[in-house]
């Protein structure tokens, strides 16, 4: 930890980890239950707005804070990390390209922990390809007026506000346009939620805009800078979808190392025989790669430097290092690892999102490969 401060914020992160969250998990991933007291629990906390200027509400801590937050909430509760770092990116596009009078209007609700923010950039047709998107914004007399459809939404319908990226002209990726949209505005919908195969108290959604309305004060950044404000905050989210990896590969890790020194075959623990042992070892490798290549990232974006590679690196690194090290926990307990009486099942089930979303790894890949290689 670079501060004492920061140091007491992980405890207290472990905290409210061990107290609020731990004893609820099993029970509300079972019923798919949206945990909005838990994200109250966090905000009060401080910890939905700590990378973000003192001044508005945020705790301004530096990026490897964040993340290490970040990570300690997803080795308890995947879902409610996902949320947490969806949620900062929310707030991204107003505390980096707003003006004074948006951020002074806008981030204070933002950073309180009252709200909760969606983040809406994907579209049905249009998902790693985010300049092909249609969802429109019109102009009118007082503000715009928005129609279209995201879809992939985490928050949806649970939201206070949503983070809108459409377009205002037919100028390809110039043509986008960043907006906040209040969460009870006119014309506002939401489909019913995916019915997915983890994360089940990360409610995702199609999220529907019939003509609605938003003020002209909405408009983040420039028109038509829709794209740069997006490519911006993914490189900061895919940090917090790295970190969230992270956390949940250490979970598997020690669920796996504990059930290896309790579990007895052949009249020994089973952590006894090198091949099991060997396995153990490899998932520890990959776990503290992983965190190192954040961390890197991280230290990088608190350093003013560029860090948009290495964001991809971590994010492709830490997200297939938390599908495989959940695999093979899975294997270290066999039959057990398989049902529902262990966890390990289910951090299998999340971690095989980490691959797709924020960007899928073959688009890391893409990403990292032209930057070393563009001439």
């Amino acid at each position: 930890m670079p501060t004492d401060e920061a140091a007491d914020l992980i405890e207290l992160t472990r905290e409210i980890c061990r107290k609020d969250l731990a004893p609820k998990v099993d029970d509300a991933e079972r019923a798919r239950a949206f945990p909005e007291e838990t994200f109250r629990t966090l905000g009060r906390a401080g910890l939905l707005s700590l990378p973000y200027p003192e001044e508005f509400g945020g705790a301004e801590q530096p990026y490897e804070v964040y993340l290490q937050v970040i990570e300690e909430i997803a080795s308890v509760w995947m879902s409610v990390a996902v949320g947490v770092s969806v949620h900062g990116l929310t707030a991204y596009p107003v505390a980096t390209f707003g003006t004074r009078e948006q951020q002074e209007a806008l981030l204070p609700g933002m950073l309180s922990g009252d709200q909760l923010g969606a983040y809406c950039l994907s579209e049905p047709l249009a998902g790693s390809d985010i300049a092909s998107m249609t969802t429109r914004a019109t102009r009118t007399d007082d503000g715009w007026t928005l129609k279209g459809t995201k879809a992939w939404i985490s928050h949806a319908g649970h939201a206070d506000y949503y983070t809108t990226f459409a377009r205002t002209s037919d100028d390809g990726g110039k043509g986008l346009s960043t907006f906040i949209v209040p969460g009870d505005a006119p014309g506002l919908s939401f489909a019913e939620p995916e019915r997915k195969m983890g994360l089940h108290c990360d409610p995702v959604a199609q999220v529907m805009f019939d003509g609605v309305p938003v003020d002209g004060a909405r408009l983040i950044g420039r028109e038509g800078d829709g794209m740069k404000t997006a490519l911006s905050a993914l490189d900061a989210g895919r940090l917090g979808i790295a970190a969230a990896a992270t956390g949940l590969a250490q979970a598997a890790l020690d669920a796996a190392a504990s059930y290896a020194k309790e579990r007895q075959q052949f009249g020994r623990p089973i952590a006894d025989f090198q091949g099991l042992a060997f396995l153990v070892a490899d998932m520890e490798a990959a776990v503290t790669a992983a965190r190192a290549t954040y961390l890197h990232a991280a230290r990088l974006k608190d350093a003013g430097r560029a860090f948009g590679k290495e964001a991809a690196v971590a994010k492709l690194v830490a997200t297939d290092a938390a599908m495989k090290v959940t695999t093979d926990a899975v294997q270290v307990l066999g039959g057990a690892g398989y049902t529902e009486d262990f966890p390990l099942e289910r951090y299998m089930r999340e971690a095989k999102v980490t691959q797709i979303f924020e960007g899928t790894n073959q688009i890391q890949r893409l990403v990292i490969s032209r930057q070393l290689l563009t001439r």
